[in-house]
């Protein structure tokens, strides 16, 4: 694992005024007029793009403090890992040192790239994910290279100075009192991961192909991760209508929230897939197993009522027992095991011999030749 503790201490000027300005912030300083032109040349990030128009639209250079959600304006110091920022219309622009960009701060948690928080001030601080999401890295993965570092022009702010935060456009809102799910919601089956990479996305976008060959009206959620559009285009492209996300409540991330803000997401992306008359919905849930917030979510009451099936995306042979055993350890038996370990058929063999379960290519998923009856038939999580 690296640490990145110390990755400004060359940025000499830029990084030691832009510090000591923030630092030295406090509340009432004046916001300062945007100019809509300078806005309009920025690169505006795929987890910014709920922004709508706001009227005598400001700037803050120094302070208030930054908070998950708040909208930025930022400036390429030097690229790094992502030298692409994904736009609000999913195309990858390339980065250029210099360039502006309209981002959101978050927390982030990728076990293959970056660990990274909201910095406690507007000091030079990380592009953390292609999505757009601006946070301090404290740790990544070997394989990554050093963060794209970025230094904040300024939060955006209203014609009252007050900071714009992205739910205060979010096109969905949570439900109050997720006690439970909606009680007529669609047919859900949920893919959990056992870890990052595992290939969740490839399964439930297959999953989405299967079910829609069925003749079914089959939507796709993710309920927990980074902002990012790659889930929603392979969702789109493999015919999942509509296909929402916790970026459509107004979150950027998902990573350090309460476990009863994540059961609320579940809930109320349910209700918007209800009031779409989705009849199958497919949910990703991101990550591992063993991540915390996943493991909260998978093992409370709401997931148990709401989902009426697991397919489980494994990496290797391994990795799919412990994931099976970790589940039914919980009262939750997968219906298959799926993802990248079965692209060798090796690693199936190997599976079939301890598990009694499918070991199905998502190949076969899309094509219809393999589906989950139980989500067809009724609620069938529990051992």
């Amino acid at each position: 694992m690296s640490f990145d503790v110390d990755v400004f201490a060359d940025q000499g000027d830029v990084s030691s005024s832009t510090v000591s300005r923030s630092r030295g912030a406090a509340v009432g300083h004046a916001a300062l007029p945007l100019d809509p032109e300078r806005l309009q040349r920025a690169k505006r990030s795929y987890a910014s793009r709920h922004l709508a128009p706001v009227a005598a639209l400001r700037l803050l250079p120094e302070g208030p403090r930054p908070r998950a959600g708040h909208l930025l304006l930022a400036r390429v110091l030097r690229i790094g890992h992502h030298a692409r920022l994904e736009l609000a219309n999913g195309r990858r622009a390339t980065l250029y040192e210099g360039d502006e960009l309209v981002l959101v701060y978050a927390d982030r948690y990728a076990s293959d790239q970056f660990e990274a928080h909201v910095p406690e001030h507007l000091e030079p601080c990380h592009l953390v994910a292609a999505g757009g999401i601006a946070a301090r890295c404290v740790s990544r993965h070997e394989r990554s290279r050093r963060p794209t570092e970025i230094a904040p022009v300024g939060l955006l702010a209203d014609a009252a100075g007050d900071p714009l935060d992205i739910r205060r456009f979010a096109p969905l809102s949570l439900p109050g009192r997720p006690a439970a799910p909606p009680g007529d919601c669609p047919r859900t089956i949920a893919v959990l991961g056992t870890a990052m990479n595992a290939g969740k996305t490839t399964t439930v976008a297959s999953l989405v192909r299967g079910f829609r060959r069925c003749g079914l009206r089959v939507g796709a959620a993710k309920v927990t991760g980074t902002g990012a559009g790659g889930d929603r285009w392979a969702c789109l492209d493999a015919g999942a209508d509509p296909v929402l996300d916790f970026t459509d409540f107004g979150f950027p991330s998902t990573h350090r929230l309460p476990v009863d803000t994540h059961e609320a997401l579940l809930a109320g992306l349910l209700e918007a897939h209800r009031r779409a008359g989705s009849e199958m919905v497919i949910l990703e849930i991101a990550d591992g197993l063993l991540f915390e917030e996943t493991a909260r979510l998978v093992s409370s009451p709401l997931f148990r009522r709401a989902i009426d099936g697991i397919v489980l995306a494994a990496a290797d042979a391994m990795g799919a027992l412990g994931g099976v055993q970790w589940l039914s350890a919980r009262g939750l038996v997968p219906l298959a095991i799926s993802g990248r370990v079965t692209t060798s058929p090796l690693a199936c063999r190997e599976l079939e011999t301890v598990l009694e379960l499918p070991v199905v290519e998502t190949g076969e998923i899309a094509a219809g030749l393999w589906l989950p009856e139980p989500a067809l038939t009724g609620r069938a999580v529990a051992a």
